[in-house]
């Protein structure tokens, strides 16, 4: 396995970790305050937001929340796209170890997508359905 196939798998790694972190970004900003209203906990809410000042940001500047949320999912199954073919070394237990890496790494890119797609439908579409 060459130097450059084993970059392409550490950045994989590392372009699939920052699309799951910014994507729960989405859900913190929109999903969470929408589903705690919707279950009775504004005080709750309110004091969520009083002991983490930062969420009142993020739902401010949301547009730009989804946006860079959505720029580094694209981004992450670019990279995932691209590294779909690299070989796996031939070491049974190297091999064994990047397959299951290929696994997890697919199971947080779809957990990413799936989260950025719960906030953007409460940020974006729920708004529009309840009111």
């Amino acid at each position: 396995m060459s130097e450059h196939e084993i970059d392409g798998f550490k950045n994989l790694k590392r372009y699939t970790l920052i699309s799951l972190f910014t994507s729960t970004g989405t859900l913190l900003c929109c999903a969470l305050p929408a589903l705690m209203v919707t279950l009775g906990a504004g005080a709750a809410l309110a004091g969520l937001v009083s002991a983490v000042p930062w969420l009142v940001f993020l739902s401010q500047y949301k547009v730009w929340t989804f946006t860079v949320a959505g720029v580094m999912l694209i981004f992450a199954g670019y990279m995932k796209y691209r590294a779909r073919y690299l070989p796996c070394p031939a070491q049974p237990a190297q091999a064994k170890l990047c397959q299951k890496m290929r696994r997890v790494s697919n199971l947080i890119y779809g957990l990413s997508v799936l989260i950025y797609a719960i906030g953007f439908f409460f940020a974006f579409v729920a708004v529009h359905l309840f009111y």
